[in-house]
């Protein structure tokens, strides 16, 4: 290495003065990162550690097939509808803007955001369900996508090393729950990686579970997801004809808005006015009332909407079909089978010696995109785009 890229090894210490002088006091320094396996520093290396988990998760694998993964709405045929991949993007900028605005550490906040829904199973919550009925079944835990995040970023990426990601990374990646609804998240506060471990044994047996991150950054994650999809979902729903505009309940037309634009505008600028200062991540009442209303109103109208779940019963057949054959190709050792060819063949024996049968089944097929997926199946089970709902 020459001496002038040696000068490199220079700017992180820099950067982390930097840092220490731009971030409140509550905030995650990235010197305080956490690794499982501790790691020698190149000499060219000038990337903090969170920064580091940032690029580790957008250069996955699973990173990769977030572009064809289900949102919210599938098998229709429409370039505009918001897909994982876009509300990944959107996400990461929202839950850095209000970072930057509360001083918080934005590479944490990106990393996080990037990596948080890795793990969602193809057809969005709905194939989780249905592939969590199949896991509990088999001994295999109930499946949760922010747990099976951590399983690729953390024990399959990288021929089944994984990406040595940070504690504080996966920890906000493993509490980040935009369905349910919270006014205030306050921090955890510190974890070991054992503790991770503990959580995620808590997820395996638990149907419904939840836990505060051990970072504001990550309590800043877990609020923008929300912000992220729920004006979205709105202008998707009213571009498919599910809803209207002036179908909006009043009270969030007034306090929200009308629009995705508005409504994340007024959403973020209340979470920074409230949170400002405070060791906690939230809204104010007027709003968290204005948005518990709003996404009762979204899974009315939109996530519940017979229209858009047409195909589910074939889909769970799919997932029936496809889990019974792996397990059986498994079973019977058919190196033939896709399981081996396009799955196992490259992991580590590592992972195979840990794994029982159900769960390596789970893992191939919570990664595949809804193409790969419906590509699997019979040609007689294969469902087929519409134009409309």
């Amino acid at each position: 290495m020459n001496d002038r890229l040696k000068k490199t090894r220079d700017l992180q210490p820099l950067l982390d003065k930097i840092e220490l002088n731009a971030l409140q006091s509550l905030a995650c320094p990235s010197r305080a990162a956490v690794r499982r396996h501790p790691e020698n520093r190149s000499d060219n290396e000038y990337r903090q550690a969170f920064s580091q988990d940032a690029d580790r998760i957008l250069n996955s694998l699973a990173f990769t097939r977030y572009i064809d993964k289900t949102q919210v709405f599938s098998l229709i045929q429409n370039d505009h509808l918001t897909h994982r991949v876009l509300h990944v993007q959107l996400l990461s900028r929202v839950a850095r803007t209000i970072g930057r605005h509360l001083r918080l550490n934005q590479d944490l906040i990106e990393a996080a955001a990037l990596g948080h829904d890795i793990g969602h199973p193809p057809f969005g919550h709905d194939g989780e369900r249905f592939l969590s009925r199949l896991t509990h079944a088999h001994q295999a835990g109930y499946f949760h996508h922010n747990v099976q995040s951590i399983q690729f970023l953390d024990k399959i990426e990288r021929h089944g090393s994984g990406w040595n990601l940070s504690l504080q990374t996966l920890d906000a990646m493993l509490c980040h729950d935009g369905e349910t609804h919270v006014r205030k998240l306050f921090p955890h506060g510190p974890r070991r990686f054992d503790d991770l471990d503990t959580m995620i044994q808590r997820f395996l047996e638990t149907e419904q579970i939840g836990f505060s991150p051990m970072t504001l950054e990550g309590c800043v994650v877990r609020m923008a997801d929300t912000i992220s999809y729920i004006g979205r979902d709105l202008e998707d729903g009213i571009r498919l004809g599910l809803i209207t505009r002036e179908q909006i309940p009043d009270t969030c037309r007034h306090i929200l808005g009308t629009t995705n634009g508005t409504i994340v505008f007024n959403l973020v600028t209340d979470l920074i006015a409230t949170s400002l200062d405070q060791p906690f991540i939230g809204f104010s009442d007027e709003v968290a009332d204005a948005l518990e209303t709003l996404k009762a109103f979204n899974y009315r109208y939109i996530y519940k909407n017979p229209a858009i779940k047409q195909h589910l019963g074939t889909i769970n057949t799919i997932y029936a079909h496809l889990f019974h054959q792996y397990l059986t190709d498994l079973e019977k050792d058919r190196a033939s089978s896709v399981i081996f060819t396009q799955f196992l063949s490259g992991l580590s024996d590592t992972y195979r010696d840990t794994h029982s049968l159900p769960q390596i089944v789970r893992d191939f097929i919570s990664g595949m995109t809804d193409s790969y997926f419906i590509r699997q199946a019979p040609v007689h089970l294969r469902p087929h785009p519409v134009d409309h709902v």
